[in-house]
């Protein structure tokens, strides 16, 4: 019998052992943790609590410490470190870390960090590092970093970093680096870097960089880099770089271009390959140069040229349609052409233009209240200084009424004046 009970002694000595060697073990940690986090915070540590009931920030079913995550909160004001789930507030909810789920507040959600999935709130949604999902928001949408997604505000949606997918601003949309997608705006669309996709603004899209895609907007598209797509507006549409594609809009501007310009007033600083089509083309050697001249069409007539190396564009008004001896009546004129050199300062210039005709008090006497006239000039110009020249010009037109197609009068035209200012 003494062999059992020595064999039974043994086992509950080193059982007794094991025991003081684990809690010294245990000791030992909590030694080592003690020194970096309290007891309190290690008990919320251990806590991991799922339902989150609240009416204030610091009346609710969940400790405002929490280091856990929530799964469901309701209430009227809440903060929470983490929610993996659903929360609803009347008032709004704050949340420290991650959201992933749905957050719905009636004024506004914070995601301190990242937000995965979805955003509703009446005023704002704040998002902290990057939003991957869907916020809408009354006025405000604010992500600190990226956007993957939708955001919807009434008022604006600004990002600090990138943002790819559709973004919806009433009035703005700001994105501090590259963007890509389908912008709309109601004053501005703006990117920080590049643009790639379609942005459209009521008033200005403004894009650092380069586009590729489309900018629409009401009053002026501006990018500051190249533009590889389309530019309309309704002022101007301004490329820094080199546009490759179409520009339409009354002023249309670009340090380069490969493709097609088509405004009243277009213009390239450096180099340009493709078509220019408006009422003036310019570059850097565009010469303006004022046109006085007398003819058989309207009597007295002002002009000034935009000359290009071989084309050129005339905008002029004249007086006195009629002759002399009726009452005022004016003109205004559009001509493009083409000048040729046939021999030392001798020059020979085509034309075709348009004329339209206000013949204001004559109506009253049986004329017609306004006409338009199609024409086609032959000039001969000769240069006697750098400064002044002489031409003559002959050519054909007819003018016709607006309301109906019939022809008003038609016949030759004779016309000699001078230039004046550089060639």
């Amino acid at each position: 019998m003494r062999r059992p009970l020595s064999f039974i002694a043994c086992i509950i000595i080193a059982s007794f052992s094991s025991i003081c060697n684990a809690n010294t073990l245990d000791n030992n940690i909590v030694d080592n943790i003690a020194p970096k986090q309290d007891a309190k915070a290690l008990k919320q540590h251990k806590s991991t609590p799922g339902i989150n009931l609240s009416l204030w920030r610091k009346i609710s079913t969940q400790p405002n410490d929490t280091v856990g995550s929530t799964f469901l909160n309701l209430g009227f004001l809440s903060t929470m470190n983490r929610l993996n789930g659903v929360g609803l507030n009347i008032l709004g909810g704050v949340v420290r870390q991650d959201v992933n789920g749905v957050q719905v507040g009636g004024i506004f959600n914070i995601a301190g960090n990242n937000m995965r999935g979805i955003q509703l709130s009446g005023i704002t949604n704040v998002t902290g590092n990057n939003l991957t999902g869907f916020s809408l928001s009354g006025l405000v949408g604010v992500t600190g970093n990226n956007v993957r997604g939708v955001m919807m505000s009434g008022l604006a949606n600004i990002n600090g970093d990138n943002s790819s997918g559709i973004a919806v601003g009433g009035l703005l949309n700001v994105t501090g680096k590259q963007s890509s997608g389908v912008h709309l705006a109601g004053l501005a669309d703006i990117s920080g870097d590049n643009f790639n996709g379609v942005a459209l603004s009521g008033f200005l899209g403004i894009i650092g960089k380069n586009v590729e895609g489309i900018q629409l907007s009401g009053l002026a598209n501006i990018a500051g880099g190249d533009v590889a797509g389309v530019q309309l507006s309704g002022l101007s549409n301004i490329t820094g770089g080199t546009f490759h594609g179409l520009q339409l809009s009354p002023v249309n501007l670009a340090a380069r271009g490969k493709g097609l310009q088509i405004g009243l007033y277009n213009y390239y600083k450096d180099n340009f390959k493709g078509f220019q089509l408006g009422l003036v083309n310019a570059n850097p050697s565009t010469r303006m140069q004022l046109m006085l001249f007398g003819g058989n069409s309207t009597k007295l007539n002002i002009g000034a040229r935009f000359k290009n190396k071989l084309f050129y564009t005339i905008l002029g008004a004249g007086t006195h349609y009629l002759d002399f001896s009726d009452k005022f009546s004016a003109s205004l004129f559009y001509r493009a052409g083409l000048e040729l050199p046939l021999y030392k300062q001798l020059f020979i210039s085509g034309d075709l233009g348009f004329q339209h005709i206000e013949l204001f008090k004559n109506k009253d006497y049986g004329f017609p209240e306004r006409l338009y006239a199609l024409q086609a000039r032959l000039n001969l110009e000769y240069r006697l200084t750098h400064q002044m020249g002489v031409f003559v010009t002959g050519g054909y037109g007819g003018s016709r009424y607006y309301n109906k197609s019939t022809t008003y009068d038609k016949g030759l035209i004779a016309e000699a004046g001078i230039i004046l200012f550089s060639y």
